[in-house]
Parts: C-alpha cells; sequence; structure tokens
C-alpha cells in the first residue's frame, strides 16, 4: 500500500511539473514578483523608456505587481502563458514591470525621482496588477500617471487582455469606439478568445 501511494505521489508530481513547464509560468524573481523573459530590465526612466519603445515600433506599458499577489500569479499563469496574447504584447510592446513597494529608483516625466513605492502613490496604483499605457509622446510637464491612455485595473481573462492591448495599439482612447464597444464588437468577430 505504501509503495502504491508513494508511486501515486511521484506521478502526481511528475504530471505538476510537467504541465508546469508546458504552461509557460513565470519564473519567481528575488524581489518575490512573476517574471516573463521579454519584459524589459531598464533604469525605470519613463521618458527614456517612452522612446526606447517608440524607437523599436513599440508602445510603452508599465505593470505594477507585488510580492504574494495571487492575482499576478494568475495573470502570468492563466493569461500571459497564452501565446495569442503575450505573442501580441511582445510585438507591440515594451513592458517595463515595477514593484508597488519597490524602493528602485523611477524618473517621472517632471523630472521628480522618486522610488517605485512612491511613484505608485503618485499615479494612484491602489492594486495590483495593474498596467499602465503610455501615450507615444512623452510630455515633459506631467506626470506618467496623469497622461496615461488607459490602465487594467486587475487580472482580465485572455481575451479581454489582448483586446485591451489591441485597443490601446489602436489608438481607440482617441476614437469614439470605446473599449467596452471593441471588446463587445471583438466578441462578435471571435466568439472563444479564451481559448487557444
Amino acid at each position: 500500500m505504501k509503495r502504491l501511494m508513494l508511486g501515486i505521489s511521484t506521478s502526481i508530481w511528475l504530471t505538476a511539473c510537467a504541465l508546469g513547464s508546458i504552461a509557460g509560468s513565470a519564473e519567481l524573481g528575488d524581489d518575490g514578483l512573476h517574471k516573463q523573459a521579454w519584459f524589459a530590465t531598464t533604469f525605470k526612466d519613463i521618458a527614456e523608456d517612452m522612446q526606447t519603445a517608440a524607437d523599436e515600433g513599440k508602445r510603452l506599458a508599465i505593470i505594477f505587481e507585488q510580492r504574494g499577489c495571487i492575482y499576478c500569479r494568475r495573470l502570468h499563469q492563466d493569461v500571459l502563458s497564452d501565446s495569442k496574447v503575450s505573442g501580441y504584447i511582445k510585438d507591440n510592446f515594451m513592458v517595463v514591470q515595477y514593484n508597488l513597494y519597490g524602493d528602485e529608483e523611477v524618473t517621472d516625466l517632471d523630472g521628480e525621482v522618486l522610488s517605485e513605492k512612491k511613484a505608485a502613490q503618485k499615479w494612484r496604483v491602489l492594486f495590483t496588477p495593474t498596467v499602465l499605457f503610455m501615450p507615444e509622446a512623452a510630455q515633459a510637464d506631467k506626470d506618467a500617471g496623469s497622461i496615461a491612455v488607459a490602465a487594467i485595473p486587475g487580472t482580465f481573462g485572455k481575451g479581454t487582455t489582448r483586446h485591451m492591448f489591441e485597443w490601446v495599439r489602436a489608438k481607440g482612447y482617441d476614437g469614439e469606439e470605446s473599449f467596452q464597444r471593441y471588446h463587445a464588437r471583438r466578441l462578435q468577430e471571435e466568439p472563444n478568445p479564451d481559448m487557444d
């Protein structure tokens, strides 16, 4: 009986390991945040990051996360592990990760130098994950939080997340079609966006 239980436990463990590697779950960094290999590592100078993204034909997206965040884990394991979602984001956005309670130095567009946690307070980021989408061009007299063209407050499903990134890339925030209308239209065109 013990041998049978040990065999079953070993099988379950091996299956879990295999499924984890298949799902492409993100690694945890030393700061306790989930990491995607395609996230950009920068000096967190917003104007510089916006220019780098533009030079690559992309847009800047800032994602705030925190240690132990179950919704962040869900975002990485259930949403960003989908190649349709991550592929679109990688091709069109430069994503820089911020720690909601982090002490790394950030240079805001208005020139203020502050920690990640102070930037989160200044930009009114209250929970994680939160994605802030920056406009194509910087405005030196404004802070990054006030010029963000859109935000994802929390974790959406795969299709909703991909649609939000598509909508921002297409500058939907400048048009007459709100994100909700865009998303509803895309659901009609693509009835099962959360299926791979």
